[in-house]
């Protein structure tokens, strides 16, 4: 079976060593396997459950949280309705982040457009113009 360096490991999953390192320090590595002087030995396996861990961590889920899902993943399938209800949790998560992020961008198309026409005239009055003429 193949295994990977951490060094490996933060290039695949564009992070730092020092953020694995911080993972493995808060609990979240521990289905890592070491050798005796204690190098730490990805597989393929362990890259996606860092794959996991750093979706969680992006959708704003505290690092305390990750580590409790991972201990569930550890107790097997007792945990299966606590891991499908935290996914359930982090998927609405991410959908008010999404519904957030698109009132942010409609303000940025506004003032795209805004500053789009104040160049093409050559000042902002333009917009006062317009907004006079709708009065």
């Amino acid at each position: 079976m193949k295994t990977y360096s951490i060094s490996e490991v933060a290039k695949e999953l564009n992070v730092t060593v020092y953020t694995l390192r911080y993972y493995d320090k808060e609990g979240l590595m521990p289905f890592v396997e070491r050798t005796a002087s204690g190098i730490r030995l990805f597989k393929e396996s362990d890259i996606e459950a860092l794959k996991i861990i750093e979706c969680l961590k992006s959708t704003g889920m505290p690092i305390k949280e990750i580590k409790n899902f991972i201990e569930w993943c550890s107790d097997g399938d007792s945990t299966l309705q606590q891991r499908y209800d935290m996914f359930l949790e982090r998927k609405a998560c991410v959908e008010a982040q999404m519904e957030e992020l698109k009132k942010t961008m409609e303000l940025i198309e506004h003032k795209c457009w805004y500053y789009k026409t104040a160049l093409n005239a050559g000042t902002e009055e333009i917009h006062k113009i317009e907004t006079s003429m709708t009065n």
